[in-house]
């Protein structure tokens, strides 16, 4: 794996605050307080790796979304190939989901270069690789361009994916979504078949199927053929499952459905689908703690980084899945409740830890300073209200899973003891981080509680937003005094985990790091900068 796109230096603008006697890039932040400006490109690389689709304490989600869409534009215009090389890096599973690279991709059909124009339909097929992210790139497209020539031939060359058997799955499982249908993008991308099973497959997307063929057509179109029996054969869910390979988006809605029915969905079930479906399957009976073997299919496609990886699993998924399923159903979108069992639990704290990159031991002495703050309270990044501070302490402690040397603590306008260690579950640890999310924000208490300690660190790793105004001073001054009392050769680490324009790095500062995003890779990152290897 790559990791160029995390140690980019952010650059400057013209100087508007003085620091420490001498003057320095600056900008000021909605809280109030003065930070670097982190440049266009560090927050393209946020905004596509966070996204901009919550509100977060200092700004609406339309205020950042119009941000993104500037910022978009602007990197669009200045160098397109990196822009979709930057796109490419955060669809690839690294992005909490898919939405901001769609978004971003839709821009970049709109720059004005020739080279958007190429890079645009060089990625498409690459970030659109689903029906429902084909859907969700119509909608957005409908809203900000419309349907121009180089919009119609993606769609079109989406539409005449060659492997008629993987088209007609994502056909058969996403019928509609975002107020479009297949029948609609058809006709609008004027696709035509090739073949025979594509002419079969388009038939079936317009007029659908009025008698069912007496044997099945192709091996391309089987999945289709089962559905379509299913419909007549609602009795005959199991056989449609077993022998069409159904998933539970194809058989729920038409099927009679049964602990037998989901048993057999539950076997052949993808990753994503599981995660997801862990309560209901609890509630259904399918998981039960006297069903070992079932626990164990769990253990199995879960707890396998191969998997994690191949299915694009994102920490944060997995974080939301591990929330939700302890929550019994009280959080989400499911009208089910269910007793969690602890081995499902259990599993679910492994798959977290697996799902960031593999780290191993540096020797290096670490001191994570989680952002505390009331602000880090506020900014959730799903539907079921998991804050920024909980996702930072969930990294944090990721990061130090692996290492000897370490202090984890929180910061507000105090440097508070959080009783983190290496030995709590992702769950404590979130518990404990949000038990003391309040205050005001001032990031240079870390070094102020180090330098008065005499607490000597490799490297400061600090989880924030990065809107640190309270306090006497900024916290480069707080890091210069540190390395000239404590450790000279001290590294500094800031993880910016809102899609903000803000960075604490001083730019001219060479052991001191901003990073954005909840990258899986983000800890194997943080111990290449205290290896040197970067």
């Amino acid at each position: 794996m790559s990791y160029k796109f995390l140690f980019q230096k952010p650059k400057g603008t013209p100087q508007t605050q003085a620091i420490a006697g001498r003057e320095a890039e600056m900008i000021q932040g909605r809280s109030g307080g003065f930070a670097f400006d982190a440049g266009i490109w560090r927050m393209l690389r946020r905004c596509l790796l966070i996204g901009t689709a919550q509100s977060t304490y200092y700004a609406g989600k339309h205020e950042l979304s119009a941000d993104f869409i500037d910022t978009v534009q602007k990197c669009v215009a200045e160098d397109a190939d990196r822009v979709a090389s930057e796109i490419l890096y955060a669809s690839d599973g690294r992005a909490v989901n898919n939405s901001a690279p769609i978004l971003a991709l839709v821009l970049l059909s709109m720059g004005d270069s020739q080279a958007a124009k190429r890079n645009f339909m060089e990625i498409f097929p690459q970030v659109v690789r689903t029906g429902s992210h084909f859907y969700e790139w119509m909608n957005y497209t409908k809203s900000m361009r419309g349907f121009g020539k180089v919009i119609r031939e993606s769609g079109k060359a989406w539409l005449s994916n060659p492997d008629t058997k993987a088209l007609a799955y994502q056909l058969l499982k996403y019928q509609q979504r975002q107020g479009f249908s297949h029948r609609d993008a058809l006709r609008l991308f004027h696709v035509k078949p090739e073949t025979d099973d594509q002419q079969a497959l388009y038939q079936w997307v317009v007029k659908g199927w009025d008698e069912l063929p007496s044997q099945i057509p192709s091996d391309a179109l089987a999945q289709i053929w089962w559905y379509e029996w299913l419909k007549r054969n609602p009795d005959k869910t199991h056989e449609a499952i077993a022998k069409g390979k159904l998933t539970h988006e194809m058989a729920a809605p038409i099927g009679q459905m049964d602990v037998r029915a989901w048993q057999l969905l539950f076997n052949e079930m993808p990753i994503g689908a599981l995660l997801r479906n862990l309560g209901s399957l609890t509630e259904l009976g399918v998981l039960t703690a006297k069903n070992k073997d079932n626990l164990k299919h769990v253990a199995n496609v879960l707890n396998n980084r191969d998997r994690l990886k191949k299915g694009r699993i994102h920490p944060i998924d997995v974080l939301k899945a591990l929330k939700t399923y302890q929550s019994g159903g009280a959080l989400g979108r499911s009208q089910k409740t269910w007793q969690p069992i602890p081995r499902i639990v259990d599993i679910l704290e492994t798959a977290l830890e697996m799902s960031f990159d593999a780290i191993a031991p540096t020797g290096a002495t670490f001191l994570h300073a989680i952002d505390v703050s009331g602000s880090m309270a506020y900014y959730t990044v799903s539907s079921i209200g998991l804050t920024c501070c909980e996702i930072a302490a969930t990294m944090a402690l990721a990061t130090v899973k692996a290492e000897t040397n370490y202090a984890i603590r929180g910061f507000a306008t105090d440097f508070r003891d959080l009783g983190i260690t290496k030995k709590d579950s992702f769950t404590s640890a979130m518990q404990k981080a949000s038990s003391q999310n309040f205050g005001g924000t001032d990031a240079s208490v870390a070094y102020d509680w180090a330098i008065k300690n005499k607490f000597y660190a490799d490297v400061f790793c600090f989880w924030t937003d990065s809107e640190s105004w309270a306090g006497r001073r900024h916290p480069s001054e707080a890091l210069a005094e540190y390395r000239r009392k404590v450790n000279a050769n001290a590294k500094a680490i800031y993880v910016t985990l809102a899609p903000y324009k803000l960075s604490l790095v001083d730019p001219k500062d060479p052991n001191s790091w901003d990073m954005g995003g909840f990258d899986p890779a983000m800890p194997r990152a943080i111990q290449m900068v205290a290896m040197g290897e970067v």
